[in-house]
């Protein structure tokens, strides 16, 4: 009997040896292709963060092109965001923004703030690398407005007198400008002041630049960059009214991506500190004006790689780290990033247009005080201690974001609270914000943060022109309590 057995395991081991060796011969072989491949793998991986805010940059100047009339330069927003807001990351409910994609080859371009001492704005001017190369506004000039002239890096005019010169170093700029509002009764004010901003073309020689030229096309202007669109389904991408682009840049191939990359790098150049990264994208065989040529396993190789970068991003962000109290403020380099290529496209993917942290900074959470998962089947509160208000000069708030890194559809659209609203202070002084999706008692209901029942949820807290003692990390947000 024993030995029936023994022969009966024996054949079972021999069919089992026969149906999983060109399995495992299978997994050896993949595994032996992925070690040979490790290289355009690894490079693929750190060349797609590199140029993600670049391409990301792009893809929202297409959707801003799209939904922008060529009459005007500006954008003018007349109303704060919604829960149906798609088109930036964790957008903020407390500005109205004035914004503009700039070609700086077809200015320079003159920017005039009129004078506006009751609201705090800042106008950021970024470079296509996402970089603040500018943020003229109530920091620097108090109140008083001014006229600037926004440049590119080849323009060597004069800079006409009461002008402030602001040079970018690459052909695509884009203006975010901020004001604040105090509420739906103040928005009449705000627009006011948003028609009294005025973008257009320095006039040279008695010509004028043509303002329409202030949506770039979507491809590169020199004859040396290939189209950006030409690869598969990117021409309906680049142009598609209403898309989010971060989802365009999701739906992107890895071939396409860089195709993107390689054109647009000719109007918009890598630094010098860049050039080792450079020599990276040349060995994965992108350059500025030169889109990939790969064969099938380099560019199933790029692709791994650009979707491990992904992933480990969407990871490491979702992991809180540097808390204090359960809060993440981003690192001091916010819009100077230098070669923090990994920073920068995280900051891309959820804060896109970032500010410098001497007009804003950013504290976030996503965790409360005992390093649980916000969830809004809970209620939180949020204590400031007396006289530890957010130390903020201009103003300050706590917004609400589902998983989704977009407003929540809550009630009133109440989707922030802060030092705009009246709020109410307990007997000793301090006060309480309560985050939490039922409605608290009428006399706490300034206090209210409402989130939505059973879903998970974060916080960004903002404040604007932060005092020292934020900055410099000597003061930092309380920590988020649960209520039992």
């Amino acid at each position: 009997m024993n030995g029936h057995a023994g022969q009966r395991a024996g054949r079972l081991a021999r069919v089992a040896i026969w149906v999983l060796a060109p399995a495992l011969a299978l997994v050896f072989a993949i595994g032996s292709l992925l070690w040979l491949q490790r290289e355009k793998i690894q490079l693929g991986a750190e060349a797609y963060l590199y140029g993600l805010p670049l391409v990301l940059m792009d893809l929202t100047r297409a959707e801003f092109g799209a939904q922008q009339p060529a009459t005007d330069p500006l954008r003018r927003v007349r109303q704060p965001p919604n829960a149906a807001f798609r088109e930036v990351v964790r957008p903020t409910v407390d500005l109205l923004y004035t914004t503009a994609f700039i070609d700086l080859d077809a200015g320079p371009w003159v920017l005039r703030l009129p004078p506006n001492p009751e609201h705090f704005e800042v106008f950021s001017v970024l470079d296509a690398w996402t970089d603040v190369f500018a943020a003229p506004g109530t920091r620097s000039h108090g109140g008083a407005g001014g006229t600037y002239l926004i440049a590119g890096p080849r323009w060597q005019g004069q800079i006409p007198a009461g002008m402030t010169l602001l040079r970018g170093g690459t052909r695509m700029a884009w203006l975010i400008g901020r004001t604040q509002i105090r509420g739906p009764q103040d928005l009449p004010a705000v627009h006011q002041l948003q028609d009294g901003i005025s973008l257009e073309p320095l006039v040279a020689s008695g010509v004028p630049a043509t303002s329409d030229t202030s949506v770039m096309p979507t491809t590169a202007v020199h004859s040396s960059a290939p189209p950006a669109a030409e690869g598969k389904g990117m021409a309906k991408m680049a142009t598609a009214k209403g898309a989010a682009p971060l989802a365009h840049l999701r739906q992107m191939s890895a071939r396409d991506f860089f195709q993107r990359l390689s054109a647009l790098m000719v109007d918009n150049p890598p630094r010098a500190a860049d050039r080792p990264m450079v020599m990276k994208l040349e060995r994965l065989g992108v350059a500025p004006g030169q889109a990939p040529a790969w064969g099938w396993l380099d560019g199933r190789s790029v692709a791994l790689g650009r979707w491990l970068a992904d992933f480990q991003v969407r990871r490491e962000l979702a992991k809180p780290r540097d808390t204090v109290q359960g809060w993440q403020t981003p690192p001091d380099l916010l819009g100077r990033y230098g070669t923090a290529y990994n920073i920068r496209a995280a900051v891309a993917l959820v804060g896109l247009g970032a500010n410098l942290p001497e007009d804003a900074i950013y504290p976030s959470a996503r965790v409360d005080g005992e390093g649980k998962a916000l969830d809004g089947a809970q209620r939180y509160r949020i204590r400031f201690l007396p006289g530890q208000l957010p130390p903020a000069r201009a103003f300050w708030s706590v917004t609400a974001y589902g998983a989704d890194d977009f407003l929540l559809d809550v009630p009133e659209g109440r989707h922030a609270v802060g030092s705009r609203q009246p709020l109410a202070a307990n007997a000793d002084g301090s006060v309480d914000l309560l985050v939490q999706a039922d409605p608290p008692p009428p006399a706490m209901r300034a206090n209210w943060l409402p989130v939505r029942a059973g879903e998970p949820f974060q916080l960004t807290a903002r404040l604007y022109w932060p005092e020292p003692a934020a900055l410099q990390g000597r003061w930092h947000m309380p920590a988020i309590e649960r209520v039992r």
